[in-house]
């Protein structure tokens, strides 16, 4: 089968289960807070602890933080670290997807394309959650909403089809084997900190090698994408060799995601 019947196949397949991936990710949803007493609740506190805990140790026990463009360093820290907490749930989530619903596969027959869409969509309901509570954040604070919001609607929706394709591959490799799972995991922390949720990286702008990271690292396109919402005032398309950079790389997860899934579904039932 040609990589562009498998595009097809992938489309009908989400066109003809779009309500069950619909219910699928609401109940994924709810299976995440089932039995806390605080329920969703739990979905604001996590975030907000963690920003806490970060700006406390850069700004107030470092002493390093400091106004970004005119912006407090606790804005600039929050506006990068909401697409993050929806990135660090699909790296690590994404590869465990189709392991965790392995019954779809084995005893409903479930279309495994769709699985990873289901998991990234309940993910994207949270995160969707915290933008808006963002955006009411600097709004209180006296930076009401710019013209810029306009394009987070962009920057969510590369976001969620980059990490679809990762749900898709990742997730296939990892059925097969634990071992890439583990993987991935391991280097969730290394990605977190070398990619400039932290730290500015006009900071090592002018370092040849750190220059190409950042180019070809889509957690970095995206933490600043949504910094040139809030804080920078950037459209997307007046950085486009970033832009560029960043849909090479889907176009190559893409086809590893068919790839893996050409290779792999025949396996997958009976290895699961």
């Amino acid at each position: 089968m040609s990589y562009f019947k498998l595009l097809a196949q992938n489309l009908k397949e989400h066109k003809e289960n779009y309500v069950q991936v619909l219910r699928l990710s609401i109940a994924d949803l709810k299976k995440t807070y089932h039995g806390a007493a605080l329920g969703w609740f739990w979905a604001v506190v996590k975030p907000v602890v963690s920003i806490f805990v970060y700006w406390f140790a850069i700004e107030v026990g470092l002493r390093k933080g400091g106004d970004v463009e005119g912006f407090p360093f606790v804005l600039w820290l929050i506006a990068g670290m909401v697409p993050w907490f929806y990135m660090t749930e699909l790296i690590t989530g994404g590869t465990d997807c189709i392991r965790k619903y392995s019954y779809l596969v084995t005893k409903m027959k479930y279309p495994i394309m769709t699985i990873p869409t289901f998991t990234n969509l309940s993910k994207l309901i949270v995160n969707l959650v915290l933008i808006i509570v963002v955006i009411a954040l600097f709004w209180v604070c006296g930076y009401p909403p710019s013209i810029y919001l306009l394009q987070l609607p962009v920057y969510i929706f590369m976001m969620f089809m980059f990490f679809n394709a990762w749900g898709l591959f990742a997730g296939l490799v990892s059925a097969i084997g634990k071992d890439f799972s583990n993987l991935v995991k391991s280097f969730v922390t290394a990605v977190f900190w070398l990619s400039g949720v932290l730290w500015n990286i006009e900071n090592v702008a002018n370092i040849k090698f750190f220059k190409i990271f950042f180019l070809f690292n889509p957690v970095t396109y995206f933490c600043y994408g949504f910094r040139n919402c809030f804080i920078y005032k950037k459209w997307f398309f007046e950085e486009p060799v970033e832009l560029c950079c960043f849909l090479g790389m889907y176009v190559v997860l893409a086809f590893l995601s068919l790839w893996a899934y050409k290779k792999l579904r025949k396996e997958i039932p009976d290895v699961l």
